[in-house]
């Protein structure tokens, strides 16, 4: 069942998408969001069960979003966009790419994974322990049960074979924090495995885009900017 998502809409132009990661909103982009409206379409959805959006009755999973993403381009008769995705967001956008790829015209990664052992265990091993302790009180009590939904994403979600991200074809950028929690290794794999990408490190950890949003932005511009002239 299709839901109306709540979002922030800033600038005109190409539009450019920003997907924020679990448990967050779309006001985790506000620096991007003021600066990429002065030369895109700045539209930033809060997922679904997250920040203002309301939840719905369908599952709660990656591939879900994906598809809530879809219906919430074709309501504002968007046929494609360049995407942006942070963490849960970027798994979101790689879902996406995969399932609709002609509504994305350009995709952009950050501290994204295709599986869970891409995250680095002292990050994991926490939310696996918060993961298994909120689902056995999920029954009893709401902010459990809502809490054993948004950690399980991360428990259990994505899995996405390397090899299935060979058949995207769209230019791609890969930006990690140079000490995100996403394992150098895993970061690396997922740019290897997508034909047209491109890989950058920004100093900071996982939050880049909202600790470090010069050097973020300046990167992920240029990124644009010149595949946007390439495809002139």
């Amino acid at each position: 069942m299709e839901i109306q998502l709540n979002y922030i809409e800033k600038g005109v132009g190409e539009p450019l998408v920003l997907l924020h990661g679990n448990n967050e909103s779309s006001t985790y982009f506000i620096h991007q969001i003021n600066f990429f409206s002065k030369y895109f379409r700045v539209i930033a959805p809060d997922t679904r069960g997250h920040g203002s959006s309301p939840r719905g009755y369908a599952n709660f999973s990656i591939s879900r979003f994906a598809d809530d993403l879809s219906s919430f381009l074709d309501s504002l008769d968007i046929p494609s966009a360049n995407i942006l995705g942070f963490s849960d967001g970027g798994n979101i956008a790689v879902t996406f790419a995969l399932r609709y790829p002609s509504k994305v015209i350009r995709l952009i990664l950050n501290g994204a994974n295709i599986d869970p052992s891409g995250v680095k265990p002292f990050v994991q091993i926490p939310i696996k322990i918060g993961y298994a302790v909120s689902s056995l009180f999920a029954n009893f009590s709401e902010n459990a049960a809502k809490n054993s939904e948004m950690l399980g994403l991360m428990v259990n979600e994505p899995y996405i074979p390397a090899s299935e991200l060979n058949s995207i074809s769209v230019p791609t950028l890969v930006i990690v924090g140079s000490r995100d929690i996403i394992k150098y290794s895993h970061s690396r794999l997922i740019y290897r495995s997508i034909p047209n990408a491109e890989y950058k490190t920004i100093r900071g950890g996982h939050f880049i885009a909202y600790d470090n949003p010069r050097e973020f932005n300046s990167a992920v511009f240029r990124f644009l900017k010149k595949r946007s002239e390439t495809s002139i």
